[in-house]
């Protein structure tokens, strides 16, 4: 809590279950507003980034007020995690759903209607089936939350139908306070989910959209299997994700990667139940560096130091990449999100939505594909293009993307994008980009030849520039509006009205310098964690400690501590309890849990680094 911030009812007993619980000593920005209107017993709906503390603005409430909370979750898995970290911090959570066996099923009911359950994880078609309805009349609910509230919205990236129903939960429960959080909505996916959810009077609570640690990049997709592999070699005992569009391709970036001797494993939804579980579970234990998966692989994904995501293949809409990218660095900690981004990518997405037969969701969909290549293609801070889609102006330039930490020079390209525009016209307006730069550069080929595209004016007066660098002036091009593809005829390119005045003469165009190849693959200094310099032998030690007590327990490292407590550990050596209770993500009963493991590897070492004197009785020598 802010010293500064006028105290309310309740703010004293929300903080002591901040910090004996969960172990921080202070809240997150916009975190204690949350918390003191639903434990007060109002509405809220909260929009908070990946990683910024939504989970604590409903478990803290739930804590405070009397009765069982009821969170809706839409995966087993991600169930499973939340469950977890409760339970390591000596809450009673438990989940009901079908992973159980009958005996734990009926274990959990027990506990349900016995009251000692403080919070209840579920699915919405179990919340709403009537006889689990029946089962909460007459209990004390202390709330009800809908986590990964965006599913209720057609408008949403990922809309389930049965998340609709859950409005129904207002007449069930009328005075009950309901909470909704999502990290990934925007204005019209918001309005949708205050309407279905009825949160008319709810407190709003945007938190923004920002992940300041994370670096976001783009590339051109040139060798992206070459591109991939380098990326994951420089950052060699780290835990990432790949995405890649089709099952068939994750299944040969995970070989590819696999023969590299890095520890990978595909993750899509043509692999069994069994196989996606023992993935998740080995990389939640980090037993595997990388998954390569389709976008069936993440939302359950409650892992905090992923420390990369690649986007093999372009994303559909900014809302999907947003929510993918934020899988990394969810514990503050600097992290990478790279996007391999080429013409064809837009071509096959364009081809996916047009078999969307509603068009109503088809409309939407281009929509959302259109602001994505936008911002794929933008030349400016690419933190504020995204932040802009999601509302969010005003921004200053973020310092943290390849754009902003290296801008691309512009020249007047007024003369070349002429000749490319009249390219276009000459061979009649009836080829894609591929095609068009084949004639451009001159290329002596049977497809050219075919069409007697050799014999055009517009043919070989591209040959001072490769075909790296006219793909590169498509894109721009077509960015610029000055070109459009036909998605009914293979991808034409067709000039727009824009294009006639460049054509004249009458206008001039400032394009993005293409970046030599060389440089697209430079790697800059990371900033320094927030913890600031640490001990890394010591925060190894302490990672191998975490290791044992993590698989004695049969849970996930990050379970026992984070990263980042670990390494505020090795900035800081406590010595004593009072020492360790001080560093952020050590509660009262990790305290008594784990404390005196990590206090005896923090004293063993700085005995071994201490100056080695004379012996004396004191070290134990008569």
């Amino acid at each position: 809590m802010n010293p500064a911030e006028p105290s309310h009812p309740g703010d004293e007993a929300l903080q002591r279950i901040l910090r004996d619980v969960f172990g921080f000593e202070t809240f997150r920005p916009g975190q204690l507003d949350i918390c003191r209107d639903v434990a007060a017993g109002r509405d809220a709906f909260v929009l908070m980034p990946t990683g910024g503390g939504k989970s604590l603005c409903y478990q803290i409430p739930a804590l405070y007020r009397p009765g069982v909370a009821i969170v809706v979750s839409p995966l087993i898995s991600l169930m499973k995690d939340q469950v977890d970290a409760l339970v390591a911090n000596g809450v009673a959570a438990a989940f009901f759903n079908s992973s159980l066996e009958a005996e734990d099923a009926r274990g959990v009911l027990a506990a349900l209607h016995g009251g000692t359950l403080d919070l209840l994880y579920v699915s919405p078609e179990r919340l709403l089936n009537g006889a689990f309805l029946g089962r909460l009349d007459g209990l004390a609910i202390a709330l009800f939350a809908i986590d990964e509230a965006h599913c209720v919205s057609q408008w949403g990236h990922d809309f389930r139908p049965e998340y609709q129903a859950l409005g129904s939960l207002r007449q069930h429960f009328p005075e009950v306070p309901l909470v909704a959080l999502t990290a990934t909505a925007d204005s019209q996916t918001r309005d949708d989910i205050v309407r279905v959810l009825q949160l008319e009077q709810a407190g709003h609570h945007i938190s923004g959209f920002d992940r300041p640690n994370i670096r976001y990049t783009v590339r051109e997709k040139e060798r992206p299997l070459e591109q991939m592999t380098a990326f994951v070699e420089e950052r060699r005992g780290q835990a990432g994700i790949i995405y890649a569009l089709s099952r068939k391709r994750v299944e040969e970036l995970t070989a590819h990667l696999q023969q590299r001797g890095i520890r990978a494993e595909s993750y899509h939804a043509g692999l069994s139940g069994a196989h996606r579980r023992s993935v998740q579970e080995a990389f939640l234990r980090d037993q595997l560096e990388v998954v390569v998966a389709t976008v069936a692989f993440g939302m359950g994904i409650d892992k905090p130091n992923v420390r990369f995501v690649m986007h093999y293949d372009l994303p559909r809409h900014i809302e999907g990449f947003y929510q993918e990218t934020g899988r990394a660095g969810r514990d503050g900690l600097p992290a990478d999100a790279l996007l391999l981004y080429g013409l064809q990518d837009v071509v096959t997405a364009r081809r996916l939505i047009g078999n969307n037969g509603n068009p109503d969701q088809l409309r939407i969909e281009s929509r959302k594909l259109d602001a994505m290549v936008a911002l794929a293609e933008a030349d400016s801070c690419r933190r504020r293009v995204m932040l802009n889609y999601f509302g969010e102006t005003g921004i200053e330039d973020c310092g943290n993307c390849d754009v902003c930490l290296d801008p691309p020079e512009r020249v007047d390209a007024t003369e070349d994008a002429r000749r490319l525009l009249s390219c276009v016209y000459r061979v009649g307006q009836r080829f894609g980009a591929r095609h068009v730069v084949d004639v451009l550069r001159g290329a002596d080929n049977e497809r050219v030849r075919k069409f007697g595209h050799d014999r055009l004016s517009t043919y070989g007066i591209g040959r001072h520039r490769d075909a790296r660098e006219w793909s590169g002036m498509v894109r721009q091009l077509i960015h610029h509006g000055y070109l459009s593809q036909d998605i009914a005829a293979f991808n034409a390119l067709r000039l727009t009205p824009e294009a006639r005045p460049l054509l004249r003469g009458e206008r001039r165009i400032e394009l993005a310098k293409p970046r030599p190849q060389a440089a697209a693959r430079q790697r800059r200094a990371r900033p320094e964690a927030d913890v600031g310099p640490y001990d890394s032998t010591l925060f190894e030690r302490l990672r191998e400690v975490r290791k044992a007590l993590a698989e004695g327990q049969n849970v996930p490292p990050y379970i026992v501590f984070g990263d980042n407590t670990l390494m505020q550990m090795a900035r800081l050596k406590p010595l004593d309890e009072a020492g360790l209770l001080a560093i952020s993500g050590v509660g009262q009963y990790k305290l008594e849990s784990y404390g005196r493991a990590f206090l005896d590897v923090i004293a063993d070492h700085c005995m071994e680094a201490a100056p080695q004197g004379p012996a004396t009785e004191r070290d134990g020598v008569a």
